[in-house]
């Protein structure tokens, strides 16, 4: 049985690139996905507005941290996009169930 592989500091930047940018952009779905189907639905100059953009930052800072977890760039880069499609799929088909006449 082989040993586990470690966690190595040299692939920080990959991994911080996969933070930055598929997680803003998961923040993004999943603040959009609370904002369609949370608590009032979509509710303009209301305070879930207010929070809808608040909440952003605390999700894509939460997914930045974590994503030095992975073990290589690529499961960073691969897991969040993975992530980005089922959330974006969710939010689209969502709105447009929602939408539909």
């Amino acid at each position: 049985m082989s040993a586990p592989a470690q966690l190595r500091s040299a692939d920080w930047f990959g991994k911080a690139a996969a933070g930055l940018i598929c997680g803003f952009m998961l923040s993004i779905a999943l603040t959009g996905l609370f904002a369609w189907f949370g608590p009032g639905g979509l509710m303009h100059s209301s305070a879930k507005t207010q929070l809808n953009m608040w909440l952003i930052a605390p999700i894509w800072l939460t997914v930045l941290s974590v994503c030095f977890l992975f073990r290589s760039n690529l499961r960073a880069w691969v897991w969040l996009s993975g992530a980005n499609v089922v959330c974006f799929a969710l939010l689209f088909a969502g709105r447009a169930l929602v939408d539909a006449p």
